[in-house]
C-alpha cells in the first residue's frame, strides 16, 4: 500500500501564445533582467578584485539606485519582481561557486543566453484557470495540456522563449499526487550504450532512437543555408537561425519525451536501480563518439532517474566508473584482458559465452547490491587478469 509523503514541489510547463503587446512587454522584461544581472555581476566581480564581498542585499540596493539614473530609467517600465529574482539567482550562482559546485558566473549574452523571467506570487494573479502577469491587463492564452493539482496555487511562475520562438510558462506547485510507491523486491542493473540505449540485467534491451541522426540531413541543410546569410541581425539571417532552432527543438522534444517515458517505467517497476557513474563531459571529448553520446543524453537519463526515484521512494545506486563491468565474467568472476569496443560477445575460460552489454548490466547489479550491503565503493583490481575476484573495497565516492 502506498504511503503518502510530504508534498513534492513540481514544475508544470505549458505553451502559450501572447498578444503583440504581451510579447513586447515580455521581451522588454527579458532585456531588463539580462541587463540587471550583468550589472550586478560586474559590480560583484569588481568588488571581489578589491577583496570585498557584495551580497544580495547590496545588489538590491544598487538596483534601486540604478532605477533613479537617467541612463537606466527604463528599468522602471517593467515589473520589479523578475529583476529582484535575477539578483537572487546571481546570489545562488555565487554560493555554488564558493562551494565548488559550479564555475564562476558568466555574463548573459543577448543572442545566446536563455530568455526567461521569474515571477513570485506578488508578480502574477492566478484565478479561475487564468494567469495574468504584472504590467499586463489581459491573461495569457495558455494551452492547458494537463490540469494542475486540484486546489493548489503556483508559488512561482517562469516565462521563457526558446530559440525556435516558442513561448512557455512554467508553474511551480506542490503536487500532493506524488506519493511513495509500494516497495517491491525487484532490482535491476542498467548498462547504457550507443547500439542500444539501455541494456538491463534481465536481458531486455532498449533500442537507441537516435533522434539527431534521423534529422541530421535536414539540420545540415538548414545550417548550410544559415552559413550563407550575411552576419548580423538581418531578417533573412534571423529566419534562417529560427529554422535551425526549430529542428533542434524538435530533436530535443522527442528525446526528452522518450527518456521521460523510459525512466518513469523503470522507477515504477524496480525498487533498486544500479547504473554506472559515467563522466559524460570527459567522454564527449572523443571526437568520433561525441555526437552519438550527446544524442543518447546519458546525463539527462540519470538526472531524470534520480529525481523520480526520490519522488517515489526508490533507490538509485551509481557504481564507480572504473569498475570493469564489461570485462568481468558474471558467472565465475574472472577478469579478462583488453576488450575493444567492437567486441560485442566473448567467451570466458569457464566456457560461458557473454553478451557484452548484458554481462555488464549483471555485474553492475551485483556490485550495486554489494554497495548496499557493505556501504563500500567498487574499484577495479590492478593486478593482471586471472581467476581472482575483480572487486576491491574502498571508500565510497559520492557526487558533490
Amino acid at each position: 500500500m502506498s504511503v503518502a509523503t510530504t508534498c513534492v514541489k513540481r514544475a508544470f510547463k505549458y505553451r502559450f501564445y501572447p498578444t503583440d503587446a504581451q510579447a513586447a512587454e515580455l521581451s522588454r522584461t527579458f532585456g531588463c533582467v539580462r541587463k540587471v544581472y550583468n550589472l550586478a555581476l560586474a559590480a560583484r566581480t569588481e568588488a571581489w578584485a578589491r577583496q570585498e564581498r557584495i551580497n544580495y542585499n547590496a545588489t538590491s540596493a544598487m538596483l534601486t539606485a540604478w532605477k533613479k539614473t537617467g541612463e537606466l530609467a527604463f528599468l522602471n517600465d517593467v515589473s520589479s519582481v523578475p529583476l529582484q529574482q535575477c539578483l537572487r539567482h546571481l546570489q545562488t550562482a555565487f554560493s555554488n561557486f564558493f562551494a565548488k559546485r559550479a564555475r564562476y558566473p558568466r555574463f548573459k549574452s543577448r543572442k545566446k543566453s536563455r530568455r526567461s523571467a521569474e515571477y513570485t506570487s506578488s508578480g502574477f494573479r492566478f484565478r479561475a484557470g487564468g494567469l495574468t502577469l504584472a504590467k499586463m491587463n489581459e491573461p495569457l492564452d495558455v494551452v492547458w495540456s494537463r490540469p494542475l493539482p486540484e486546489g493548489v496555487s503556483p508559488s512561482t511562475v517562469t516565462v521563457s522563449q526558446d530559440g525556435a520562438g516558442r513561448w512557455f510558462v512554467s508553474l511551480l506547485c506542490e503536487d500532493p499526487a506524488v506519493k511513495r510507491l509500494a516497495a517491491t523486491g525487484s532490482a535491476v542493473g542498467i548498462d547504457v550504450g550507443l547500439d542500444h540505449l539501455l541494456t538491463q540485467s534481465t536481458g531486455e534491451k532498449i533500442a537507441n532512437p537516435r533522434h539527431e541522426r534521423k534529422d541530421r540531413a535536414l539540420l545540415a541543410k538548414a545550417q548550410r543555408s544559415l552559413s550563407r546569410k550575411a552576419k548580423g541581425d538581418g531578417s533573412n539571417r534571423v529566419k534562417a537561425r529560427r529554422k535551425v532552432a526549430k529542428i533542434h527543438a524538435r530533436i530535443t522534444d522527442r528525446r526528452r519525451d522518450h527518456l521521460h517515458k523510459l525512466t518513469t517505467r523503470l522507477v515504477r517497476d524496480n525498487q533498486t536501480i544500479v547504473i554506472e557513474d559515467l563522466t559524460v563531459r570527459n567522454m564527449v571529448k572523443n571526437r568520433k563518439l561525441a555526437r552519438a553520446i550527446s544524442d543518447a543524453a546519458w546525463s539527462d537519463f540519470r538526472s531524470m532517474l534520480e529525481y523520480k526515484a526520490a519522488w517515489y521512494g526508490r533507490e538509485v545506486i551509481a557504481v564507480d566508473r572504473f569498475f570493469p563491468s564489461s570485462k568481468l565474467c558474471s558467472h565465475c568472476g574472472t577478469l579478462q584482458g583488453t576488450m575493444p569496443l567492437n567486441v560485442r560477445t566473448w567467451t570466458c575460460d569457464c566456457g560461458t559465452t557473454h553478451d557484452r552489454d548484458v554481462n555488464a548490466a549483471r555485474n553492475l547489479l551485483a556490485a550495486g547490491l554489494a554497495v548496499t550491503v557493505c556501504g563500500a565503493g567498487v574499484r577495479p583490481q590492478r593486478s593482471s587478469p586471472g581467476g581472482q575476484s575483480a572487486t576491491k573495497q574502498k571508500t565510497p565516492r559520492r557526487e558533490p
